[in-house]
């Protein structure tokens, strides 16, 4: 059945074009981009890789590196019974350049992989630079070639070639909106009142990964009102006409709307916690993660907003422990682009009416920048295999990356929304366990299917790697 599904894929293509007749073409040279273009040379295809920065750069981008992460320096977590840490443990298997590159610019973040950001960025484009097999290009691409191509062109494709993509699929675009945390310097923060813990006390550091600003009842109801109450940056008229939050995204001045309490019970929520000027849980929390190797910069955890600047450094600086911030970035919010991928996309991530053309990353409604990586990985493999005359491969739904790559090629394509990888997109377990041992099971059970499908198609997969449980992970 498998070989027979995968056969349909590849009907009609192998007239057109002779195989390893251009080399590969990958478009865009972030995670997911920078991810296939490494897949492929390491399987020994050669890849042209264009990145339109530093000629064309975004709203977003500061920087003319590959890979720059544009919001969070977190890559979620690392823990091997978390849906995050599945996905890790299976990328490592699969020997993960993005994933490598993390690990080698990881800084304290608890039991989350967050990294240098500029670090990280530098050493992918070094990688990149040193791999002979890969030429990047620094040209901003607006026709799709006829070659193999994976376009992976992430939340700010550029808006010829999103025309362009429109015009190949006869489709409409979707649209949400992906707001960036402020980042604050580590010496403007006041610890006669911000402390370090990490939730119930998990945390490499002594007195923890994070830095946590309490709040009373009084300074939280006061911090909200002002919330509520600031001016945001006046957004575009087709953006004002178009707005779709992704539910991880959601501004925080968003998430206040919806009731007196919401950010309590949200991205300020303060369980785990204590303040120890009282020995008690404080009735909310701001809690900042270390953004850089030095440590001398932190984000300000799940504050995405859309505040003017000046309103932000008004209004963040109510947080206690944060009156005489400076800040190095403030919150932005910007459109984030992707395709409808059920009705244009086959699981393995082949364009339903050209199947030497891939799209990989977060223009497919994946979330997260390891799905992101992740797919990435899995259309560079694809592309590869087909250049070289063998079958692509689906990969099995019990596994994480399986799951994830289901879920945006077969969801309702109507109401079609990013997803990042959870639990929930795998079925039941037999049994009625509990939670945790639920939790277990699902992951004991991807690791298996993962390493039983690579072997069985002959991919390179290292399960002594994928499967070791490092010091962070325990």
């Amino acid at each position: 059945m498998w070989q027979l599904m995968r056969a349909l894929f590849i009907l009609g293509w192998c007239d057109k074009i002779s195989l390893m007749e251009q080399p590969l073409t990958v478009i865009g040279g972030g995670l997911a981009g920078t991810e296939a273009a490494w897949q492929a040379a390491s399987l020994g295809v050669p890849v042209r890789l264009y990145e339109m920065r530093p000629q064309k750069n975004t709203p977003a981008h500061v920087t003319n590196k590959l890979a720059e992460l544009v919001c969070s320096n977190s890559l979620g977590s690392y823990l091997p019974h978390k849906a995050p840490g599945v996905l890790k443990a299976e990328l490592r298997g699969l020997g993960s350049m993005i994933l490598e590159c993390a690990q080698q610019t990881a800084v304290p973040a608890g039991s989350s992989l967050a990294v240098d950001r500029e670090g990280f960025a530098e050493l992918v484009t070094e990688k990149i630079d040193k791999t002979p097999l890969i030429e990047l290009v620094r040209e901003e691409v607006t026709k799709i070639p006829n070659t193999p191509t994976i376009i992976a062109t992430g939340p700010l494709t550029s808006d010829a070639l999103a025309k362009e993509i429109q015009a190949l699929s006869g489709q409409e675009y979707m649209y949400f909106y992906d707001a960036l945390s402020p980042i604050v310097h580590y010496e403007s923060i006041d610890f006669s009142i911000a402390y370090r813990q990490s939730r119930y006390d998990k945390g490499e550091q002594v007195d923890g990964d994070y830095i946590n600003c309490p709040m009373t009842k009084e300074e939280y109801d006061r911090f909200v009102a002002a919330l509520l109450e600031g001016e945001l940056i006046t957004l575009k008229q087709f953006e004002q006409e178009d707005q779709h939050f992704f539910e991880g995204c959601m501004p925080i001045e968003q998430i206040a709307r919806r009731g007196e309490k919401a950010l309590a019970f949200g991205p300020m929520r303060p369980v785990g916690l204590t303040d120890p000027r009282t020995g008690k849980r404080p009735f909310a929390v701001v809690q900042l993660r270390q953004d850089n190797l030095m440590g001398s910069l932190f984000n300000i955890v799940g504050f995405q907003t859309n505040l003017k600047w000046g309103e932000q450094r008004r209004i963040l600086r109510l947080i206690p422990g944060l009156e005489k911030a400076e800040f190095l970035r403030y919150g932005m919010m910007h459109r984030n682009t992707y395709i409808n991928a059920p009705q244009l996309l086959h699981p393995t991530l082949q364009y339903r009416g050209r199947s030497n053309l891939y799209f990989a990353g977060q223009i497919t409604g994946v979330e997260g920048y390891m799905g992101n990586a992740a797919t990435g990985l899995l259309a560079g493999l694809n592309a590869a295999r087909m250049m070289k005359g063998k079958l692509p491969v689906i990969m099995p739904t019990m596994t994480m990356l399986g799951a994830l790559c289901h879920y945006v090629t077969h969801a309702e394509a109507k109401n079609f929304q990013p997803m990042k990888a959870n639990f929930g997109l795998f079925p039941m377990p037999p049994n009625n366990l509990p939670k945790s041992d639920r939790y277990r099971w699902y992951s004991e059970r991807a690791l298996t299917n993962m390493r039983r499908f690579t072997r069985s198609n002959g991919i390179n997969y290292d399960r002594v790697v994928a499967e070791a449980v490092t010091e962070m992970e325990k």
